[in-house]
């Protein structure tokens, strides 16, 4: 198409958008949308959300044409547009995700007040719940106390404490399955059953 004719053709398209003509804005839509959710996407790395925000810079675009000067100020003012609102979204989500840290958060020293309301432990002191762990300690066998002291105080492996004491692998393990048996059954009278397994983890 000779110059003069696509300058005629711009200029009257743009006369007719200007003037609320469908088919002149359908025109523009076919023309930049596709750009315009590719741009979008950049920022928000989503395709419906860019495809949302091309669709809004168009809906703006209409409602706003009379605001719009000439031909080239469409593309400026779609694109234009589309950022502002990829930035509003993108400071809403920094809001929404400050406020769901702070929500968890919340939560978690919330939680964790409760656990300690729940450690509340009334005549049973801490210091009491060591000295009766290392009474229950004392009353295991010989065999199974050594093991349990190398395996819990000295936090040596299965297989050193095997080769240390010249016994199997499977003989030590049965008798740490004894010892940690025996001492959650003592402490139930004590404690929750699963701070219970908290402390002979």
């Amino acid at each position: 198409m000779p110059l003069q004719n696509k300058d005629a053709t711009d200029a009257l398209l743009f006369s007719q958008f200007k003037k609320g003509n469908e088919r002149a804005f359908t025109h523009y839509f076919d023309l930049y949308y596709a750009a315009l959710v590719g741009f979008s996407k950049q920022f928000v790395y989503d395709e419906d959300q860019a495809r949302g925000v091309a669709q809004e810079a168009f809906v703006n675009l209409w409602v706003n044409r009379n605001l719009v000067d000439k031909p080239a100020g469409i593309k400026s003012f779609l694109y234009t547009s589309a950022k502002s609102k990829c930035l509003n979204l993108l400071k809403h989500e920094k809001v929404v995700r400050k406020y769901q840290d702070k929500t968890l958060a919340d939560k978690e020293r919330n939680l964790n007040l409760e656990v300690l309301h729940a450690l509340d432990f009334d005549s049973f002191s801490l210091l009491e719940l060591e000295e009766t762990i290392a009474h229950l300690i004392a009353e295991l066998p010989e065999q199974t106390q050594l093991i349990f002291k190398m395996k819990r105080i000295e936090n040596k492996k299965n297989l050193e404490i095997a080769e240390e004491l010249s016994i199997s692998v499977k003989t030590v393990e049965a008798h740490m399955t004894r010892a940690l048996a025996y001492l959650r059954e003592s402490l139930i009278d004590y404690l929750p059953a699963f701070l219970i397994a908290l402390i002979l983890k």
